[in-house]
C-alpha cells in the first residue's frame, strides 16, 4: 500500500498560489516520467493529487486504473493512451471505472487532476479545445470556451482568454475556483502569476485582476466540495 505523507497545500480555506515554472521536477515510479505537484492528500501514490507532469519521449506507464476520475489538459507535444493520440490543446475527462496504459513517442507536459470526479455518472470527455470558437462574455477582451459541465453536478471547467489590457473589475469566486495560467500573465493585488501559475481560491474569496499582455486561462469552478482536507 502507498505510504501517506504530510499532505500538500491541504489547508481548503486557505489562498494558495505556486508557479511551477520556479518548480524542480521530481520522479515518479516510472524512471522517465516527471511532475510537479501543487496539491496532495492521501497515499503518495494514490491520493488525491494535482500536479503537472512531463513524459520523456518513449516514456510510458503499466495499465493502471482511476478510481474518481482523472482529468487532463495537455499543454505541450502528444499524451497518448490505447485510445488515441492526444495534441496539445486536447481535454480529457475520463471518469470512474476508465483503465488505461498512458504513454507518450514524442514526449509531452500534462496538466493533471487524480481522483477530483466522483461519479459513475459522468460523462467521458475528449475535446480538441483549439478547435473550439471563443464565446464573448459581459466582459471586454474576456472570452471562454466551455469544456464541462453536467447536471446533477455542481463543478464545471473551462478555459478563458483575457486580451491585452483587460481588467474584468473585482471578482468574486462564490464557490471558489482554481486557475492554472496555459500562457500569458496577469496580477491582483496578492501577485504577478505567469505561465505554469496555480491558484486555488477559497469560496468567498475576492480580488481585481488584470492582464497587461493578456492570457489564457484553465478555470475550476465549484469543486471545492470534492476536495480531501488536509
Amino acid at each position: 500500500m502507498s505510504e501517506v505523507q504530510e499532505p500538500l497545500n491541504g489547508e481548503l480555506g486557505a489562498r494558495v498560489a505556486v508557479d511551477t515554472s520556479a518548480m524542480d521536477w521530481t520522479p515518479s515510479p516510472s524512471g522517465s516520467v516527471w511532475r510537479k505537484r501543487v496539491h496532495r492528500v492521501g497515499p503518495a501514490e494514490s491520493g488525491q493529487v494535482t500536479s503537472v507532469v512531463r513524459y520523456e519521449a518513449d516514456s510510458k506507464f503499466p495499465p493502471h486504473d482511476h478510481p474518481e476520475g482523472e482529468e487532463i489538459l495537455v499543454l505541450e507535444g502528444v499524451f497518448s493512451d490505447e485510445h488515441g493520440d492526444w495534441a496539445a490543446g486536447t481535454y480529457l475527462l475520463n471518469p470512474e471505472g476508465f483503465r488505461h496504459a498512458p504513454f507518450s513517442k514524442p514526449g509531452c507536459v500534462i496538466f493533471v487532476k487524480l481522483r477530483q470526479y466522483p461519479g459513475l455518472d459522468r460523462v467521458q470527455l475528449q475535446l480538441e479545445t483549439d478547435s473550439l470558437a471563443w464565446q464573448a462574455t459581459d466582459d471586454e477582451g474576456r472570452s471562454l470556451k466551455a469544456l464541462y459541465q453536467q447536471e446533477g453536478f455542481a463543478d464545471q471547467v473551462r478555459l478563458e482568454k483575457w486580451e491585452a489590457g483587460t481588467a474584468p473589475g473585482v471578482i468574486e469566486w462564490t464557490d471558489g475556483a482554481e486557475l492554472f495560467v496555459i500562457s500569458g500573465s496577469f496580477s491582483d493585488g496578492e501577485g504577478n502569476y505567469g505561465a505554469g501559475s496555480w491558484l486555488r481560491l477559497p469560496p468567498g474569496t475576492r480580488h481585481e485582476p488584470r492582464t497587461d499582455a493578456g492570457c489564457e486561462l484553465y478555470i475550476k469552478e465549484a469543486a471545492f466540495g470534492l476536495l480531501r482536507p488536509g
